[in-house]
């Protein structure tokens, strides 16, 4: 079963809110082994949302549609897919009572054009939409599948797993397993990922490895079928095994984690403190650890040292280092991480300076960076990175940098 997915409303063609609906069921479609090869985005217009009908289904055998379903003149999706499809709506009473009581719950007066949203696809398939007003829909004719789904995320998500999921398993004639694993690496770019494991990608069938940037990570997507669920989770294993032996050391975790989520959980684990010293990260570093509920078991806090007086008087970076070497320098960097760590009494100390932009700073370039870590017990270690990209993305990479070398730290530990 080959699918694609068309989005409607002129709100997404114009920016206003992002498409994610079309990545969520995209990656629920793989899981159950249905290619989709076509994303389409059209507005609220009817005579367009009919091409790209008429496109769709010469080419694929299930058609997703999302958005257009409400109330207002502009939902036009169910009246125009009824409309190629020459079937006709006809009003449900039990989704006219549902619509009803949820505006009784709501303690709203139904308007008349929420009447609209009462009438279905005659001879479809109904779900039931537990979060909003607009049912989905799912009709078969000439042998595809078109299925109607509301636009707020928040409706669709779970409509689709309570209904539209089960529907198209009982569609599929082989129930394949199709199970995915994602490798998330730092430190190594999406180019130099894909050469080291190129000769993988060249010769996949089954599995498939598919390389992939996000949030600037490398990653690795791999894609295993079988019809024992046990021989395709042997199949993912026996492929990453490969890739951890060439790539192993830019490797940090699998799936949704972060490098964030990662230290967390291993200062947790090895029930260590950390508290940090940042000048143009200006505190960044700090709010990905407070963002985990629990942080303050492993956090104790952190020093904004964006000004050079308070690296001197509050940080007590010695005078003769910031005049010796300025303060974008390993020396201040070693100083920093060091004297955190003592200030506020923790097993680390992580320290952040360097040159975000737009101008240089004391004669180095935009991108200058040196992050120091100081661990109870062993030599301050500082590194040195020469970061690209926009002042935003500067302080972006150089925090992402300070985690995979603490991830990397921890592990020794």
């Amino acid at each position: 079963m080959n699918a694609e997915i068309i989005a409607v409303g002129t709100e997404l063609l114009l920016g206003q809110i992002a498409n994610t609906n079309a990545r969520f069921l995209s990656t629920e479609l793989a899981r159950i082994g249905i290619n989709v090869f076509y994303h389409s985005v059209v507005g609220d217009n009817q005579a367009r949302l009919v091409e790209v009908i008429e496109t769709a289904r010469k080419r694929s055998d299930l058609i997703i549609f999302t958005g257009g379903l409400g109330p207002t003149k502009d939902d036009l999706t169910k009246e125009t897919v009824a409309s190629v499809l020459a079937l006709k709506l006809v009003e449900d009473s039990y989704v006219l009572k549902k619509i009803d009581s949820y505006f009784k719950r709501q303690n709203r007066q139904m308007t008349e054009n929420n009447r609209k949203q009462a009438f279905v696809i005659e001879g479809s398939t109904v779900f039931q939409n537990d979060f909003g007003t607009a049912p989905g829909l799912a009709v078969s004719k000439n042998n595809r599948i078109y299925m109607l789904f509301p636009g707020p995320p928040s409706e669709l998500k779970p409509m689709f797993q309570s209904f539209g999921r089960p529907l198209l398993l009982e569609q599929l004639e082989i129930k394949e397993h199709i199970e995915s694993r994602v490798l998330k690496f730092f430190g190594i770019g999406e180019s130099q990922l894909e050469t080291e494991v190129l000769d993988l990608i060249d010769a996949q069938t089954n599995p498939t490895i598919a390389p992939l940037i996000e949030d600037g990570e490398a990653t690795l997507r791999l894609t295993a079928k079988d019809l024992s669920l046990e021989k395709a989770t042997k199949m993912l294993d026996e492929v990453e095994k490969e890739i951890q032996k060439r790539v192993g050391q830019y490797f940090y975790g699998y799936n949704g984690s972060t490098l964030y989520k990662e230290v967390f959980e291993l200062l947790k684990t090895k029930k260590m403190t950390v508290s940090s010293a940042e000048s143009l990260t200006g505190g960044g570093f700090a709010n990905e650890l407070t963002n985990f509920a629990g942080s303050s078991s492993v956090f104790k806090g952190s020093i904004v040292c964006y000004d050079t007086e308070v690296k001197r008087n509050v940080l007590q970076v010695p005078a003769e280092v910031i005049e010796d070497f300025g303060v974008v320098s390993q020396e201040c960097a070693k100083h920093m991480a060091e004297n955190v760590r003592k200030l506020l009494n923790t097993d680390i100390g992580i320290s952040f300076t360097g040159v975000a932009g737009p101008d240089e700073q004391e004669g180095k370039p935009v991108g200058t960076v040196f992050v120091g870590m100081a661990i109870n017990g062993q030599d301050t270690r500082v590194f040195p990175l020469n970061l690209a990209g926009s002042r935003s993305g500067i302080r972006t990479k150089s925090v992402k940098n300070g985690y995979f070398h603490l991830l990397k730290a921890l592990l020794k530990i």
